[in-house]
C-alpha cells in the first residue's frame, strides 16, 4: 500500500509541477510527504474556490494539466453549489472501481449469472450544461456518458428515460420499462431504489420485489449511510441477498466491498488519488498531524485529505 501511494504521490508532483497551483505551492521543491505537508495546507472547497473560479473561467493549468473534462456539481452542506473538477485521466478511475467491484465480486462468488440478465443503476439525468467549453451536471449523469460497451446491451433504463428531470415522472417510466425485464443487479442511492421498490409493489400488488424479479441477487449502493435504510430494504426485497458497497464522491472514487465475508471497503490506494488522513482529536489542533497510509492504525477515525489527479489538493472531503 505504502509503495502504490508513494508512486501516486510522485506522478501527482510531477504532472502538476507547471500548473498556477504547482508554481504557487512549490510543487519544484516536493520530494517526499514531509515537503508538502510544508508547502500545501489542508484546504476545504472555500480555500480552493479561487482557483475553481479560474477553472470556470476557462483558464487552463490552473489546478491540472489542460482543462477538466467535465465540472460535477454537487450541493454542499457548507459551500453551497459546489463545482468539483473531473480530468481525463480521473474519469476513468470512476468507471474502473466500479468495473472492478463487480469483478471481485464474480471472482469470490463464482456467481456470473447476474450478467445473464438485466442491470440497472438508478442515477441523475446525463444531460449535461456547459460552463466555457467544460461540460457540467451531477455525477451520475456524468458517468453515465461512460459505461463500458459490454454493459449497454443488458443496461436499464433507455437513454430518453434517463434523461427525464423530474424524479417521480422518471422512476415511474423507469417501473413501466423494467418490470417486465430479468432484472438480476440493481444499485443506487438507497432512497432512490427504496422509492423504486415501493412504485414496483404499488403496480404489481406483488408482496416483495423478489416476487417481481426473481432473478434479482445483486443490490449495489452508495452515496450515503445505508443503515437507516437496511432494515426497510431488506423488508422489501424480501430475501437474503448479495450486497456491495460502493464509496464514490465527485472528488474520486475512494473504495468498493471487495469480498461478502466482510464489510470493509478497499481503499483505491492506485487510482490517482494520493491519501493523508488526521485523526477527529488532531483536527481540533491548529496544525493538525497528517499522515500517510503507512501511518494509519485500525480502529481510529480519520478525517479523509486527498490530493487528485483532477487538481484537488490537500483537500478535506469532509468525511
Amino acid at each position: 500500500p505504502h509503495k502504490a501511494q508513494q508512486r501516486t504521490f510522485k506522478y501527482l508532483i510531477q504532472k502538476a509541477k507547471k500548473t498556477k497551483f504547482g508554481k504557487d505551492h512549490n510543487f519544484d521543491k516536493i520530494f517526499n510527504h514531509q515537503d508538502f505537508i510544508k508547502y500545501v495546507p489542508i484546504r476545504d472547497y472555500e480555500k480552493i474556490k479561487s482557483y475553481i473560479e479560474k477553472v470556470k473561467k476557462g483558464e487552463p493549468n490552473i489546478l491540472w494539466q489542460g482543462k477538466p473534462l467535465y465540472f460535477s456539481k454537487t450541493s454542499g452542506t457548507t459551500s453551497g453549489v459546489k463545482y468539483i473538477p473531473i480530468s481525463k485521466e480521473s474519469i476513468s478511475t470512476h468507471i474502473n472501481s466500479a468495473r472492478d467491484a463487480i469483478l471481485s465480486y464474480i471472482y469470490y462468488s463464482g456467481n456470473a449469472k447476474i450478467f445473464f440478465g438485466k442491470q440497472i443503476f438508478l442515477q441523475g439525468s446525463p444531460t449535461l450544461e456547459i460552463i466555457n467549453g467544460i461540460k457540467t451536471g451531477r455525477l451520475s449523469g456524468i458517468v453515465a456518458h461512460h459505461v463500458p460497451k459490454y454493459l449497454q446491451r443488458s443496461r436499464m433504463p433507455t437513454w430518453n428515460t434517463n434523461c427525464i428531470e423530474d424524479w417521480e415522472k422518471k422512476v415511474d417510466k423507469i417501473v413501466e420499462e423494467t418490470l417486465d425485464e430479468n432484472m438480476t443487479i440493481i444499485g443506487g442511492i438507497p432512497p432512490w431504489v427504496q422509492m423504486y421498490f415501493e412504485k414496483l409493489k404499488e403496480l404489481t400488488k406483488k408482496e416483495t420485489i423478489k416476487d417481481v424479479f426473481p432473478n434479482f441477487n445483486l443490490f449495489v449502493y452508495g452515496g450515503v449511510n445505508y443503515k437507516p435504510y437496511e432494515k426497510t430494504l431488506k423488508k422489501l426485497i424480501g430475501k437474503n441477498i448479495d450486497t456491495i458497497e460502493f464509496y464514490p464522491a465527485s472528488e474520486g472514487f475512494f473504495a468498493y466491498q471487495s469480498t461478502q465475508n466482510d464489510k470493509g471497503l478497499l481503499l483505491q490506494l492506485n487510482s490517482g488519488i494520493y491519501y493523508e488522513f488526521i485523526s477527529l482529536e488532531e483536527m481540533t489542533k491548529s496544525i493538525p498531524l497528517r499522515l500517510d497510509i503507512s501511518s494509519v492504525e485500525v480502529g481510529v477515525n480519520y478525517v479523509l485529505i486527498i490530493s487528485t489527479n483532477a487538481g484537488l489538493w490537500g483537500y478535506n472531503t469532509g468525511d
